[in-house]
Parts: C-alpha cells; structure tokens; sequence
C-alpha cells in the first residue's frame, strides 16, 4: 500500500514539474527573435499569412492555452521551418528509432566492459590494476563525449579509414548497415558510461569486500572467489541497476551532440536543428522538449521503484 501512495505522488509531482518545465521552454522559445526568413524568390505575405493561420499574431497568453490545449491531445502541429508542411509527430516517429537503437547499442556495450573493469578494479584495491583502472576512469569521466567525437573521426575515420565519419546508412535503423554507421558514435556515448559503471561498482565492492559478513562468510570456508560472486557481487548490484536505467537516460541526452557530429537522423540532431533553424521552429522544438522532459521524470520514478523490487528490505516510501 505504502508504493503504490508513493508513486501516485511521484506521478502527481511528476506532472507539476512536467508542466512547469513545458511552460519554461514555451514562454522562452517564444522571447527569440521570430523574424520572416527573406529570401530570394519566396512570397512574404503567403509567409505572413500562414503564421497568422498558426496563431503567431495572437498575445502569448492565447497563444499559450492553444498550445497546451492541442499537445494534452498529442497534436503539436507543422514545420514551418525544418519539414515545411509535414506534421512534426509523423517526423518524430520516423527519427526516434535512430535514437533508440544508438543508445541501445551504447549501453549494451557499456554495462558488461564498465562491470568487468570494476571489479577488477575492486579486487585488486590499491594495486597497479585498480590505479591503472581508476586513472582511466578519472579521465573518461571528465572529458565530455563530443571531445571523443573529435578523436574518434580524426583516428578511426580519417587516419585510419576504417568508417565514416558521418551516417551513410540508407536501410532501417536496426539494419547491419545502420549499425556499421553507428560504431563511431556508440563509441563516443560508451566511453563515459563505461567509467561511471566501474566507478560505482569499484566504489560498492571495494566496501563490501571488508565487510564483516563477507570475512565471516571466507571462516566458513568459502574461497574468494566464491565469497565475491556468491555475496558481495550480489549486494553491490542493488546500487548499479538503477544506476543502468540512470546512465540510459544522460545517454539519451548527450546524444545530442553526437548525433549532430556525425549526422545521425534521430530525434537529437532534429532537436539542435530546431532551435538553430531561422526563424526556430517552435512546433518541433516544444515536442522534442516534452520528450526529453518526459522521459527524464517517469526514469526518476522507475529507478526508486527498481530499488524496492531488487532488494524488499528497501521500502521506498516508507515513514
């Protein structure tokens, strides 16, 4: 009883904050310049007129309501400026599964190297395998990924020739050829999960491994190894698959860059895209923005109640 009254006010904050932050992007995205695109050829008073059809004449407080009227249905509108014409949720249905499947592959990449070297890491605490790990790791966290971006394209794209630098694929997302495309920026998103995984779990391990119920489990005659995999391992892993769920989510949002880098056609490009187009166009900007805020709430929620389903001793909620 005591979860479910917790996620019902989680959900219930959730939407607050949902409707604060769209309210933010709304009021500010419309504070910027919004003047006519001049140019050769192209008829300004059609222009003029379509935005008067779109509302754009109206006080922002009108134009407000009529917003949040149409988007609590999932009608966000036009391009006017990106896809002229075309309804910006037909256009994000064709470009989030690019997103989806580089993000996937990152993370699947990530979690086994970033728990490998972890514990690595933790077993050998204070010799040259966890000093070499935790310096790798001090370094991979720091830099941020379009840095990678950078290195990746000038070693593995230019001086060596191994892939292209920027997305060639012409099948599906989830194709072999998409895949080949992707190897470039899945590295770049890897590198930084990878060191937040071995970071926690070296953190996790290396206290559970002096324990007093793992020294009392090794008295009983249990090996080391066979104390490590049996007992420490299991409850260093409460903390990391939240953590998994975690890092999905600031993967989904650094790739915004990467995908823009190596010109990857997902929802993040689309997102830069819309905010640097002249005039910005507000249609697709405001329902990516209500993407990522939206995902970024409900895996806060999943990851406190992923807490209670690994371990039932943690009543999340609970007084």
């Amino acid at each position: 009883m005591y979860l479910f009254k917790y996620i019902l006010k989680r959900l219930g904050l959730a939407i607050l904050t949902f409707f604060i932050i769209i309210s933010m992007c709304f009021i500010l995205v419309k504070l910027l310049p919004n003047k006519q695109d001049v140019g050769f050829g192209k008829n300004q008073q059609l222009i003029q007129k379509r935005r008067e059809m779109l509302g754009y004449d109206k006080p922002i407080m009108v134009q407000f309501w009529r917003f949040w009227r149409y988007a609590i249905v999932g009608e966000f509108g036009a391009s006017e400026v990106i896809f002229q014409g075309r309804l910006v949720w037909d256009v994000f249905v064709e470009r989030v599964p690019f997103t989806v499947a580089l993000n996937i592959y990152s993370t699947v990449l990530s979690i086994p190297l970033g728990l490998i070297l972890g514990i690595i890491a933790a077993v050998n605490k204070n010799k040259w395998p966890d000093h070499l790990i935790s310096t790798g790791v001090m370094i991979f966290v720091s830099v941020p990924s379009f840095i990678y971006g950078f290195i990746v394209q000038y070693l593995l794209c230019f001086r060596l020739g191994w892939f292209s630098p920027v997305f060639i694929a012409t099948e599906g997302a989830f194709s072999w050829a998409a895949f080949q495309s992707y190897v470039p920026a899945i590295l770049c998103l890897s590198f930084g999960s990878i060191a937040g995984y071995a970071r926690t779990l070296r953190a996790e391990l290396s206290e559970i491994l002096t324990s007093d119920y793992l020294l009392l489990a090794r008295t009983k005659g249990l090996t080391k190894n066979q104390a490590t995999v049996r007992h420490a391992l299991r409850n260093a892993m409460v903390p990391i698959f939240p953590a998994i769920l975690g890092e999905f989510i600031a993967v989904m949002s650094g790739s915004l860059i990467i995908e823009q880098m190596f010109s990857i056609p997902g929802v993040g490009r689309l997102y830069v895209s819309s905010i640097q187009a002249s005039p910005p166009d507000y249609n697709f900007f405001m329902l990516l923005s209500a993407f990522y805020t939206l995902i970024g709430l409900l895996a806060g929620i999943v990851i406190d109640i992923s807490y209670s389903i690994i371990d039932p001793r943690i009543r999340v909620g609970a007084r």
